[in-house]
């Protein structure tokens, strides 16, 4: 199984630590660092990182974390950055054949969280995305998470950063199928701005969305100022596989 890791946005809201987000330390550690190994911990055999600003000095210092990581990690540039993150999904899902790993640069994980998602398919699912029952969570900015709402199963019915009900955030960690990509594109021909929430949605309303509850384990999406401060005192103590 390989991974997919969107790199490709603009990170404003971190643009006061650093210019580029997914060379942003944590720690002393870059997230897109923590990422690939994160992803080969995980079980990956490559890892696809699609670019976009900044994507020559993101793309510089790919083949050294291959050599941390101990597996090929390559870079696909996304044609326009600016566009919603589902197209970047689909340039990235483009160099992979079967099913894949998807996270976002920003978010961190316990090494549980990959190392069991990696394990959750179900010919049933065109994706898995890996939901925090935890909602209130100090750890969540709820101006920026990615809400969902589940059936009494655990399949997604609706995702959003607007829906009115939900009872889970999305982590921004996917077990993802080639359903994925062809869901997203599905959604813009049919009007649809293009971002990886319209390619869920449209799976979920096919039944087809799953989700993996991660119970009590650890995870951050180092998007601001104060979810950084928060990433530097936190992750040493959660990531001890990285940092020692």
């Amino acid at each position: 199984m390989e991974a997919l890791i969107i790199a490709a946005g603009y990170g404003s809201r971190l643009r006061d630590i650093s210019e580029s987000k997914p060379l942003t330390p944590v720690a002393g550690v870059p997230l897109i660092e923590l990422g690939v190994r994160q992803a080969a911990a995980a079980g990956a055999t490559r890892v696809v990182v699609v670019t976009g600003h900044a994507a020559d000095r993101v793309e510089a210092v790919l083949p050294a974390l291959g050599e941390i990581a101990g597996i090929p990690v390559v870079a696909q540039r996304v044609d326009d950055w600016s566009k919603p993150n589902g197209f970047s999904v689909m340039a990235g899902a483009a160099r992979i054949d079967g099913d894949y790993l998807l996270m976002m640069a920003d978010h961190i994980f316990s090494a549980g969280i990959l190392q069991d998602l990696a394990r959750a398919g179900s010919a049933e699912r065109g994706v898995t995305l890996a939901v925090d029952r935890r909602v209130t969570s100090p750890l969540i900015d709820p101006d920026d998470a990615t809400w969902v709402a589940t059936d009494p199963c655990g399949r997604i019915r609706a995702i959003g950063k607007t829906i009115p009900e939900y009872d889970a955030v999305d982590c921004g960690a996917f077990l993802a199928t080639p359903e994925l990509a062809k869901a997203i594109a599905a959604a813009v021909a049919s009007g649809k701005a293009g971002s990886l929430s319209d390619g869920m949605q449209r799976l979920a309303d096919a039944g087809r969305a799953g989700t993996m509850d991660i119970g009590e384990a650890w995870w951050l999406d180092v998007d601001d100022p104060r979810a950084h401060a928060l990433a530097e005192a936190e992750a040493p103590v959660e990531l001890k596989e990285i940092y020692g």
